[in-house]
């Protein structure tokens, strides 16, 4: 059972307390203790953090290494790891992939990186045994980049802000609230770490509960959870939309630390008496049972048991919000899939770094002793996190035993979490340990007609279906016996022979190796003093999410030619956004070549904008709440390269899209609660004065939007932005940014 309490907390003697505020008792959490230490310059409540390491896989690295390269980058100032797990398998585009992988390669032998080559882990089970350690601090590229387990607080984020840590920048943020996550009791049988994770996710999601804050794992339950259950459960806290995460510390991470080769990496983590918060979430471990959650968000949370009682009031919903979201382009029939009044399923995956971890692999096994997954539709696929957990599985015999039940063991690859491998039938429907489950993210095409769905479950009632050939099944209705216990090793060798270590000896002589698919960001524009913008695409659905902005799965094979990947942004959600965004650049060609286009100047009379010399013209995307999920910058980067200047919205999803929007120049404008926005693909909003209220900090901006049945006054609000934030937007990026500042430096 998961209760919420959202006032303040203080622990008393070991047990947490309502109190009437906060106070200065949140320096005693584990949180602070850590951020203190990370922190640079005076304390303020704005953090200046700077990071023990970086990571990144290889949708994003070339495009940071691009930017970090254009604004000055001369070696790695801290350990940065470039992994490749996300387009190993892409069978797309020729060469482009591995152009990539020798990029990676090259740049870490010029710069002093660490290279893992594809297939040998996925880019966060690497951290968890190669660089996690108590008290540090790690950002990667990748939105589920969650440490806090071992100890160490991760965060994710776009590739621009890994950019500035590589030039000896800090990431800025105000100071983030805390909320105790109080754990009691022990998981019953057949309850795993996805299950916890997903009623976790139910609980806050919606609500906002966790939004932007930082998750503080503490409690007697802690100690009952082993390491993989604890790990699954934090690596998932990113669905929350929290900021980051951090566990209490113990014997087991010790143990942990120490079998990966890192006794000293280990210091006990605890929160300090007196520590306050500023909310807090209380689990009972004990009261949970085996979840689902159904297509299209980790959050829409229901337990096994209330799904198949009723699966098909359940479907009917989910057909219902597919209907509303693709408008007949393609269609979603969930309820064939029921057989005789249950439900039945054609695929399941076991993947990544939520789902790929050994003591769930273990726990399928021992469901599947003595049984099959049959050789009918279903098929049960595992993905390993890393070589040596796979080594480990084949050593005691798990991999053997689920290979002859008819489990298929493939590479360590995160291509099922986004569309990139085993992607189901149309109409089809699949139930995975994996981290998402977005619309199209398993990589359906519904532009092309087609849909299917994914249901998240734990390992364990994935075994269960597997068991019964795909009907699905609560693990908690399963009689079998637990994995024998085993001595738990780690082959540190496998990376000692095929890991280039490069940190810290940088050749700078060294030469990129750049494939034809590698291109040079396109030159962006400063600020305009002021803007015309022209609406490109405007979704009303609830939540809008990165994966819609910008698709995963077979495009990111495009990531390292700017240009060519823009081409694909919304190309699932609204395949006219490309089109009417090009239309609108084309539009501000002709402005600054002097032409004047009729609707141009039709716009400009009815508008009576005075000197259209002065205004910047370029589109502007409307959405009620975008940027959840992934951290790619790619979301915001596309719209970028295609002219687009702001996004306009209600509430930004996440923290970290917002951060990508600031990084790449785009207004991130939001309307007030209740605000009705008329606009349509093809009005034009004028924002007056824009630039010279950026530079002055103003929180408001009058605006006009034109539209069919008229003009109509808009208050747009640019609120808590930065200095440094408002010197990126006029600036026009973060290259531009770091160019002028590099400019600067030479003229003195």
């Amino acid at each position: 059972m998961i209760q919420l309490h959202s006032g303040s907390i203080m622990l008393q003697g070991g047990v947490p307390t309502p109190i009437p505020a906060a106070g200065s008792g949140r320096d005693n959490t584990m949180a602070y203790q850590i951020l203190r230490r990370h922190h640079r310059g005076p304390w303020e409540g704005q953090l200046h953090l700077t990071f023990d390491s970086l990571i990144s896989h290889d949708i994003t690295y070339v495009g940071i290494i691009q930017t970090a390269k254009a604004s000055g980058l001369r070696d790695f100032p801290v350990p940065y790891v470039l992994t490749n797990c996300h387009n190993s398998l892409c069978a797309v585009g020729g060469t482009i992939n591995e152009d990539d992988h020798a990029f990676g390669l090259s740049a870490a032998v010029k710069y002093g990186g660490n290279y893992v080559p594809a297939n040998q882990a996925v880019i966060h089970q690497y951290a968890r045994e190669m660089m996690a350690g108590c008290g540090r601090m790690i950002l990667g590229s990748d939105s589920h980049t969650r440490y806090g387990a071992l100890g160490t607080m991760g965060v994710g984020e776009g590739g621009p802000e890994i950019v500035k840590q590589l030039l000896k920048n800090t990431y800025d943020i105000a100071a983030p609230q805390v909320v105790l996550v109080w754990l009691t009791g022990t998981p019953p049988h057949g309850v795993g770490p996805h299950d916890v994770a997903i009623a976790l996710c139910g609980a806050v999601y919606g609500n906002g509960f966790a939004k932007n804050r930082i998750l503080e794992f503490a409690g007697p339950g802690v100690a009952h959870l082993p390491m993989d259950y604890r790990i699954g459960i934090d690596v998932m806290t990113t669905e929350t939309a929290c900021l980051s995460s951090i566990w209490q510390t113990d014997d087991a991470v010790a143990e942990y630390l120490t079998i990966h080769g890192r006794p000293e990496a280990y210091t006990r983590l605890a929160p300090e008496e007196g520590a306050c918060y500023d909310a807090m979430i209380s689990i009972d471990l004990s009261r949970l049972e085996p979840m689902a959650a159904l297509p299209f968000h980790p959050s829409e949370a229901v337990t096994l048991r209330e799904l198949l009682h009723d699966p098909g009031d359940y479907l009917r919903q989910v057909e219902q919000r597919a209907a509303e979201q693709f408008g007949g382009k393609a269609t979603l029939s969930l309820t064939d899939q029921l057989v005789d009044g249950k439900l039945v399923v054609q695929q399941g995956i076991i993947a990544g770094c939520a789902g790929g971890m050994y003591d769930n692999i273990a726990e399928a096994a021992a469901i599947l002793s003595g049984g099959d997954v049959g050789c009918g539709p279903f098929s049960l696929s595992v993905y390993p996190p890393s070589i040596p957990v796979n080594l480990e599985l084949m050593q005691n015999g798990v991999q053997q035993a689920l290979l002859e039940a008819g489990v298929l063991f493939k590479p360590c690859f995160c291509g099922p979490c986004f569309g990139a491998g085993d992607v189901p039938a149309n109409n089809a429907l699949s139930v995975r340990h994996t981290t998402r489950n977005f619309p199209n993210r398993e990589g359906s095409k519904p532009g092309d007609g087609q849909l299917s769905g994914v249901l998240l479950m734990d390992a364990r009632s994935i075994a269960a279906t597997a068991r019964n050939h795909g009907v699905v099944t609560s693990a908690a209705e399963v009689d079998y016996p637990a994995p024998a216990p085993v001595r738990r090793t780690f082959d540190g060798g496998v990376y000692g022979r095929r890991v280039y270590f490069g940190y810290g000896k940088a050749r700078p002589e060294a030469p990129l190796h750049y494939g034809p698919n590698i291109a040079e960001w396109p030159a962006i524009p400063p600020l305009g003093e002021e803007l015309l913008l022209q609406v490109a695409s405007v979704l009303r659905d609830p939540v809008t999410t990165t994966d819609e902005l910008i698709p995963s799965g077979e495009t990111s094979s495009y990531r390292s030619d700017p240009l060519k990947l823009a081409s694909f942004a919304l190309s699932r959600r609204d395949p006219d956004y490309v089109p009417r965004a090009r239309a609108t650049q084309a539009l501000e060609e002709a402005r600054r070549s002097g032409a004047m286009p009729p609707e141009l100047q039709s716009v400009q009379k009815v508008l009576s904008i005075p000197d259209m010399g002065r205004v910047q013209i370029g589109s502007v995307l409307f959405a009620n709440k975008p940027g959840d999920g992934s951290a790619r910058e790619q979301a915001a980067s596309c719209q970028r390269v295609l002219g687009g200047c702001a996004n306009l919205c209600y509430e930004f999803a996440t923290k970290r899209y917002r951060s990508n929007c600031v990084n790449w120049g785009m207004l991130p404008f939001t309307l007030a609660e209740g605000t009705d926005f008329p606009g349509r693909p093809g009005d034009f909003l004028y924002v007056p004065q824009v630039r010279e209220k950026v530079a002055r900090g103003d929180e408001e901006f009058p605006a006009l939007l034109l539209t069919d049945s008229g003009i109509h006054a808009l208050t747009l609000y640019l609120k808590n932005t930065t200095a440094e934030e408002r010197e990126l937007l006029l600036t026009g990026c973060l290259i531009n940014h770091y160019a002028a500042q590099n400019a600067a430096e030479n003229r003195r």
